[in-house]
């Protein structure tokens, strides 16, 4: 792939309040198959505003996490979850995602949710197939079940939604890099470029 810089919108900065929120699931890294925590000492932020049933996104997950690869410690990633209208079985897959995360394994279900994006994006309920997922990560399946379909987690995903209708999102993905929105060139490799020049600053 070409070695093109995608571009940031250096007009309206957005603030971390909103890209951010409070209690948001945040990882500085992967390292020997594990998920680190944030880091203090990044120094760029990288937001994602996805959807786990969008083609696009499931695209660009292995190119986020090849960054979170070659850059331990220094790239904060937050995943904020904008379920399209047209993906039925967009809203599920995020509860399901935000479900795993209150027993620990938010990132190894995110991770999940894209790579068997194609088993489950046309399935009528795919609540079997998250079951087996939770399985797979040792969750304490009634729960995960019973946190799917609770409040807390519709909120949790509501309100990234609203997050996102207020920087006025068009498409998913969208990414935000230190607050500023990403042009993409459509070059996968052109994002890890960008990350790399922010790193360089």
């Amino acid at each position: 792939m070409g070695g093109r810089i995608p571009s940031q919108t250096s007009s309206n900065v957005v603030s971390s309040e909103i890209l951010v929120p409070k209690n948001s699931f945040q990882t500085s890294g992967f390292v020997d198959n594990k998920y680190l925590a944030a880091s203090p000492s990044a120094v760029v932020t990288l937001v994602e505003f996805g959807d786990y049933q969008c083609p696009a996104c499931g695209l660009y997950e292995p190119y986020v996490k090849k960054i979170l690869t070659d850059f331990p410690g220094k790239v904060t990633y937050v995943f904020r979850n904008y379920p399209l209208p047209q993906h039925k079985n967009a809203p599920i897959s995020s509860y399901a995602v935000e479900a795993a995360g209150i027993q620990g394994k938010y990132w190894e279900m995110h991770e999940k949710m894209f790579t068997t994006q194609a088993d489950w994006s046309s399935v009528i309920d795919p609540t079997e197939m998250y079951k087996g997922h939770a399985s797979e990560l040792g969750l304490n399946i009634d729960q995960f079940v019973s946190d799917m379909d609770s409040q807390k987690v519709k909120d949790i995903v509501k309100a990234d939604m609203n997050d996102g209708n207020t920087v006025r999102l068009s498409e998913t993905p969208t990414f935000y890099l230190n607050g500023k929105k990403v042009n993409l060139t459509g070059d996968f490799s052109s994002l890890e470029n960008l990350i790399k020049s922010e790193l360089s600053k």
